[in-house]
């Protein structure tokens, strides 16, 4: 995520999850695998135990400043799963690595490019990092930056979202062979991701079809008619994480995210109320306007995570 509006920017990531519309429905896909990226040779182990965290500015723990400004913070879901693994882990010792790079899409943590790695790119400095260190487990949240740029005021464009999904079912895989190469055997967590999009239901009667429409094209839900992306993008990736295993910790149910109940202390509905509590969406300017999650949500996400992963 980077310092975005969901104005701006659709998705959310490092600009988190954004909405994912797309008008042809992209089914089970036969993945190509390109070569294994990144460092292959024999090194010694640290004996110290690590949790490590991949992924965009979720994974880092990116918070506005009061200025507005995105920053990185020791306040994201990693560092209060780590927290929560801490009390739980049967390893003493347990250290967290965040490895992270807000704004990272699939097709930048395979080549690099917007973060700074000695190795190269995130995937490369991971697999370093897998082979020279004792990993207990892997967490890792990418593919909503690949949805960038595709929503204009209040309008998506369908061919851009279409394309951004093609490339997360392309790159994904990759990522996931190469982490499995690089360390057979440690646990892969993966999640999904929360709507900020819910938030133009504030704007009145101009916004909340853009937040019914996010939500559909984010899960799948059909509200109030069939939805044109049955699995939605969330679907999508629960579907590729499938194939490799990985479980997925459920963040859009945990955000309540098809609930369009009112909720009588709000006037809204249970899920915009939601996105409002846990993000920065809802916030005056200048933090408003702002699809991280805010310290609240974070632990949300972690939780969410503890629940999914359970005793290592």
């Amino acid at each position: 995520m980077s310092s975005d509006s969901y104005r701006r920017h659709p998705t959310a990531g490092a600009r988190v999850r954004r909405v994912f519309l797309t008008v042809t429905l992209l089914g089970s896909a036969a993945f190509a695998i390109p070569a294994v990226v990144g460092p292959t040779h024999a090194a010694a182990i640290s004996a110290t135990p690590y949790y490590l965290s991949l992924g965009d500015s979720l994974s880092v723990g990116v918070q506005p400043n009061k200025s507005g400004v995105d920053y990185r913070t020791s306040a994201g879901y990693a560092n209060d799963l780590y927290a929560l693994e801490r009390v739980s882990s049967a390893e003493a010792g347990l250290t967290l690595k965040k490895l992270g790079c807000p704004g990272e899409t699939t097709t930048s943590m395979v080549t690099g490019g917007i973060c700074g790695y000695k190795a190269g790119s995130q995937l490369a400095e991971a697999v370093l990092f897998l082979k020279t260190h004792t990993v207990n487990f892997v967490t890792i949240d990418i593919g909503a930056n690949d949805i960038d740029n595709c929503v204009v005021g209040l309008s998506i464009d369908p061919t851009c979202i279409a394309n951004g999904i093609a490339t997360v079912e392309t790159n994904l895989p990759v990522i996931l062979t190469t982490l499995e190469t690089a360390a057979p055997g440690v646990p892969i967590y993966a999640m999904n991701y929360y709507d900020p999009f819910l938030a133009a239901w504030l704007i009145g009667t101009s916004g909340e079809p853009l937040a019914v429409e996010s939500a559909c094209l984010t899960t799948g839900f059909d509200y109030p008619t069939a939805c044109p992306l049955p699995a939605g993008f969330d679907g999508i990736l629960g579907t590729i994480y499938g194939a490799f295993s990985v479980p997925v910790a459920d963040v859009a149910t945990a955000f309540d995210t098809n609930n369009f109940t009112l909720d009588s202390n709000t006037g809204l509905p249970q899920n915009v109320t939601n996105i409002c509590r846990d993000t920065w969406e809802c916030y005056p300017p200048p933090r408003g306007n702002n699809i991280h999650a805010n310290a609240n949500g974070y632990a949300l996400i972690a939780n969410t995570f503890g629940a999914t992963i359970g005793n290592l």
